[in-house]
């Protein structure tokens, strides 16, 4: 297809995607958020497998609409005596056996599920539900055959422990197969048929914790002969010897395992929610895959903080603006103080907000708290390991509307229109690829290879510019008009290059936009990653490197002022209406850079700091002194005209506690 017709398409679909973006004439916020009935945020509901039932049901229920919640995430979890060792040791929490619960997947199950959904529905709450049970996507009816595989192991098999059906073992299924996507659906599909009905619902499956006793040695039947076809040598004497010996061919099993993680899981997964009429929200982190298109393929791109630091959450709500996606979720708080559980049940308001904050300032506009235990009617007993504890009888329950009603306003705010865009930044995936896994001490659990791209931030000259990051995925998708790059809705002055090693289809796809007028910033000569060097490769790094609108000077492709200027600028994120009409968030001085763990009081705030900014924006360069309050972030709203009104969002938490780090507790 040529680019005439890719731009033909393009437009298209912009006038499409404007459909659910802000009317223009009335200048009344059309509904962007087509998922949810409300911006209020969600809670992850743990089920565990006890008897469920009614009476219970509607009481939790009633409770998280009165504490002014949007919704819940029913994540089905094992049974409470699963792990009675640990619970009675940390806890003092006795749980005996439950005879009573419904079987996973049973009529019984289907009964009190379906009862849920009608009663949420009814009430005015959203209900999503997780596919399958626990994590990561393993099932009862997955034979060895299906499970997931590692190359010269066939004894291998990763079981899934602690799910609702418990002491039955689930075996985790081979992502690489659709297959075995497909066998796994089969059941549960048929038990959701009749839980599905009402309002349209969300199936959501969470982040890739893939356990292999060698990370570079998942592999699949017919792996060998497909990479022959692709690359042209037997990878196998490679595997044999170790691939972190070679790290040109690893970047060649990343590419090849890349499709076959894609093909094999995202694909299907988003094909099946359509399929069963619901939409799809998904992690894609930690996936042995270019993320950033594997996240454009979902309804609605998730990440994850605090197990991941917030900065993490660009890559996400960057996909997801090239995309056109209008939501960003996060399961948010997860194992705040550390893992697992630290300071449960003495989570602090104030540290919440921070990081919701921080979180808010990378692009995330729709938060889902982990989590809230089910708990019957008159009992508060329960707890859930990867805390904070979001139920009644809580520390934080107090102030759960008043802190709700907050992430509810800034998160509406943040939903409508469109992500700003200025600089594009070509993201670092093959330097990641190359360098292997992370070294020990970035290493924790579920958290091993440098491809995963945790810790990657942008370069210090564009900050200021509101950069996004862009892949070769979306290059190939993007067209340049009047000299500015154009992806879906977004548009872009200029695209930055700056990484060691760059794929020679990303390089084609580059040259082509640059020769079409894109000035390009191309800080260094990149190497080209791979076992099978192209003689291309060199010829076309001259070409583009010779033309007039490439260079290594930013400042001199740049033609224009940043969005936000100062020595001193908080984290921030910037929305778009059609009309123009721009919202800007600031976020709370703390939160910036926020890293995993936080530490209990880490959001005391004493009094309030001013710095001074220069904001341009809508034609208009103006300097501004902004006054963070304790614990306050800012939203400013900037009218097409250029004038600067700041939005209250003001929420005060109670003074918060300055405790001691607890030592983080890996025994369960």
């Amino acid at each position: 297809m040529n680019r005439f017709y890719l731009l033909i398409i393009s437009l298209l679909f912009t006038s499409l995607v404007y459909a659910f973006q802000d009317d223009f004439h009335t200048k009344k916020p059309r509904k962007t958020n087509i998922y949810y009935s409300s911006s209020k945020p969600m809670v992850r509901w743990f089920w565990f497998a006890t008897h469920i039932k009614e009476v219970d049901v509607r009481h939790q229920l009633d409770w998280i609409k009165k504490n002014n919640f949007g919704g819940v995430e029913i994540a089905w979890v094992y049974p409470l005596h699963r792990y009675k060792d640990w619970y009675a040791k940390d806890y003092n929490r006795h749980y005996p056996i439950d005879t009573s619960a419904q079987k996973w997947l049973s009529e019984d199950w289907v009964d009190i599920v379906a009862y849920t959904k009608a009663y949420a529905d009814k009430i005015g709450v959203s209900c999503d539900f997780t596919f399958g049970s626990a994590w990561p996507v393993a099932g009862l009816n997955i034979d060895k055959v299906h499970g997931t595989q590692i190359y010269g192991d066939t004894s291998f098999s990763q079981i899934l422990t602690f799910s609702w059906a418990w002491p039955q073992n689930m075996r985790v299924i081979n992502h690489l197969d659709s297959n075995a996507f497909k066998i796994f659906a089969e059941p549960y599909e048929i038990a959701m048929k009749s839980v599905l009905k009402g309002k349209k619902a969300v199936l959501f499956t969470d982040s890739w914790e893939i356990k292999l006793n060698s990370k570079n040695k998942i592999w699949t039947p017919g792996f060998n002969s497909t990479f022959i076809s692709e690359f042209g040598y037997d990878i196998l004497p490679f595997m044999n010897q170790g691939l972190d010996s070679f790290p040109d061919v690893r970047y060649d099993y990343m590419m090849h395992l890349d499709k076959y993680v894609t093909d094999g899981f995202y694909v299907p997964y988003v094909k099946k929610c359509k399929e069963m009429g619901v939409w799809s929200r998904v992690q894609c982190l930690g996936a042995p895959a270019d993320i950033m298109t594997t996240y454009s393929y979902v309804d609605i791109p998730e990440t994850e903080a605090m197990l991941n630091n917030p900065n993490y959450s660009k890559i996400v709500s960057s996909s997801a603006c090239l995309a056109s996606k209008p939501l960003v979720s996060c399961e948010s708080f997860t194992c705040m103080y550390g893992f697992p559980a630290t300071y449960l049940r003495k989570e602090q308001t104030a540290d919440v907000k921070m990081a919701a904050d921080a979180l808010f300032a990378n692009g995330v506009n729709h938060h889902i708290y982990v989590g809230m235990p089910f708990n019957p009617k008159g009992s508060d007993s329960i707890d859930f390991f990867a805390g904070p504890y979001f139920g009644p009888g809580g520390s934080l329950t107090e102030e759960l509307p008043e802190l709700n009603s907050y992430v509810e306003k800034v998160s509406g705010i943040l939903q409508q229109g469109r992500t700003y865009t200025d600089v594009a930044v070509y993201i670092p995936y093959e330097d990641a690829v190359m360098k292997g896994p992370y070294p020990k001490e970035k290493q924790r659990v579920w958290v091993w290879g440098e491809y995963e791209m945790r810790y990657i931030y942008y370069p210090k000259e564009v900050e200021a510019y509101h950069p996004i990051w862009i892949n070769r995925h979306f290059l190939d998708q993007s067209r340049v008009i009047n000299k500015k790059l154009h992806v879906g809705l977004s548009i872009f002055n200029l695209l930055y290059v700056d990484v060691r090693y760059l794929d020679l289809r990303a390089l084609k796809s580059i040259l082509q936009l640059a020769k079409e007028g894109l000035p390009v910033c191309f800080k260094e000569k990149p190497k080209q990653p791979g076992h099978v060097k192209s003689n291309e490769f060199n010829i076309l790094l001259e070409q583009l490197i010779a033309l007039p609108n490439v260079s290594t000077n930013f400042n001199k492709l740049i033609s224009h002022s940043a969005l936000v200027q100062g020595d001193n600028i908080p984290d921030y994120w910037c929305r778009v209406k059609k009309d123009g009409t721009m919202f800007l968030f600031l976020a709370q001085l703390p939160s910036k850079d926020l890293q995993y763990p936080v530490f209990s009081g880490q959001s005391l705030a004493k009094e309030s700091q001013t710095i001074d900014l220069v904001i341009c924006a809508n034609g208009k360069t103006q300097k501004l002194n902004v006054v963070f309050k304790p614990y306050q972030s800012v939203m400013l709203e900037i009218t097409p005209k250029g004038r600067i009104k700041n939005v209250d969002i003001e929420y005060t938490p109670k003074t918060p506690i300055v405790r001691p780090r607890e030592a983080q507790r890996m025994n369960f």
